[in-house]
């Protein structure tokens, strides 16, 4: 291949690399980004954050259910350490690290029924319902 065809084509890779890059690629329907499609606008109001309490044995509170494109923040503050880990296909980005003290976040894109539970106490479960915005 002549040399300036080799480049222009090594510069259109990297070009299509770093746009993908930033833009986001895939279908991943329960990811952290933006409900919006570019350029377009939502007419609804700015996205919450709802916080769950993690406690010694539970989650508070185990269910909620808030729209798509909320946040839900964890708060970790015991003496035991805790996490959040997602049950089923639908919640398998839902994964924090273990805290004793300390903060987790989330953003919930798509409508559904995400099912999660601490890896080290399975009996402490919750379930957050994302319904359409």
């Amino acid at each position: 291949m002549p040399r300036p065809r080799r480049a222009a084509l090594a510069a259109a890779t990297g070009f299509t690399l770093v746009a993908a890059l930033l833009s986001g690629c895939g279908s991943d329907d329960s990811g952290t980004s933006g409900t919006d499609a570019p350029g377009t606008h939502s007419a609804r109001e700015p996205e919450a954050t709802v916080t769950v309490l993690v406690e010694e044995d539970a989650f508070s509170p185990a269910d909620l259910t808030i729209t798509a494109g909320d946040t839900v923040a964890w708060h970790f503050d015991g003496d035991l350490p805790h996490g959040v880990q997602g049950i089923g296909d639908k919640a398998m980005g839902l994964n924090s690290p273990l805290f004793e003290v300390g903060d987790w976040s989330y953003t919930f894109t798509a409508p559904g029924e995400y099912r999660y539970l601490c890896p080290l106490h399975p009996d402490m479960r919750g379930t957050i319902t994302v319904e359409k915005a």
